[in-house]
């Protein structure tokens, strides 16, 4: 009876977590994950939403922000900031850089009728320009905030998460409600939503378009490189991540309904926990497919995306 007793706890130590207990685990990682796309779609959107622009660009601007954190925070020739001075100065040089590459790139092109499939071709070379510039300062060599690689999970019942991981997840909500305020409850916020539902009666009511759409590219150069520096804490550090992150910003912003803020998030968090949950059954290598045949799937059904709105004709 003994041993057979012990037999039985030896096999349940080998058996390890049950299958509930790893389920909710991969939910609380696609909840981290799916809150790091909806901080870097959602800018994304805002953009689609306000000019009709596929910034196929946006990704680098997620791997500007995260570059710079790290070059602060613990470069070889950084000067060594604590990680919040680093990210705040990410967030404000990815702001900045969106609202230069508005006013120095996108206005002058608009405003000579480029059209917006030239426009979609010009993303893509600013895309390959740009993350070749980080290649060139970078490196292929991957890097990663040796801090935070190892910390000490937080057991929470049946799930376990780090200190980093859940003030990332703190962080992400609060910053998405805090963008989800000011579209609802400031003036700049009903001009984006104005704007984005009708431009000609928009500038016909008097909107500067010029202004919010400046606006609109420096919430959303911010916003990436946030995303940026949170993408970096959770993953190694490349010159082309977010690159590899675009696809999944773009299913979220599709999944969600196109230009719709609120559908980008929402899409971006079953992305992320759709991702997460596949590694239950199939390896991690695929978590990215079934995000996107998940994708697929919700098109099929309702093809305006979760939040989208059907297109009238005629």
């Amino acid at each position: 009876m003994v041993l057979a007793t012990a037999l039985a706890q030896g096999d349940e130590v080998r058996q390890g977590p049950g299958f509930l207990d790893r389920a909710l685990q991969a939910l609380v990682d696609g909840i981290q994950f799916g809150a790091i796309i909806a901080i870097t779609a959602v800018g994304l959107s805002l953009i689609f939403g306000t000019t009709h622009l596929i910034n196929f660009a946006h990704g680098e601007l997620v791997t500007i922000g995260a570059v710079v954190a790290f070059f602060l925070n613990v470069g070889a020739a950084g000067p060594g900031w604590h990680l919040i001075p680093s990210a705040l100065v990410a967030i404000v040089i990815g702001a900045l850089f969106g609202g230069l590459i508005e006013r120095g790139l996108w206005r002058p092109l608009r405003k000579h009728g480029t059209g917006l499939i030239n426009l979609f071709i010009l993303t893509i070379g600013l895309s390959l320009l740009l993350r070749h510039i980080v290649l060139v300062f970078f490196g292929t060599r991957p890097q990663s905030y040796r801090e935070y690689d190892i910390q000490e999970a937080l057991d929470l019942g049946p799930i376990g998460i780090t200190p980093r991981d859940l003030v990332i997840i703190a962080l992400s909500v609060l910053v998405l409600f805090g963008v989800a305020f000011m579209l609802q409850r400031t003036r700049t916020g009903t001009a984006i939503r104005a704007l984005s539902s009708n431009p000609d009666l928009a500038e016909a009511s008097g909107i500067d378009v010029n202004r919010v759409v400046l606006i609109v590219w420096i919430l959303g150069g911010g916003l990436a490189a946030l995303g940026g520096v949170f993408f970096g804490l959770t993953e190694i550090i490349t010159w082309d991540m977010g690159f590899r992150l675009l696809l999944l910003m773009f299913a979220g912003i599709i999944l969600g309904g196109l230009g719709s803020a609120y559908g980008a998030m929402v899409g971006s968090f079953v992305i992320g926990i759709v991702a997460q949950m596949s590694s239950l059954w199939f390896p991690i290598d695929l978590q990215n497919a079934w995000a996107l045949l998940a994708l697929i799937v919700v098109l099929l059904i309702r093809p305006q995306g979760i939040l989208g709105q059907r297109e009238r004709v005629g």
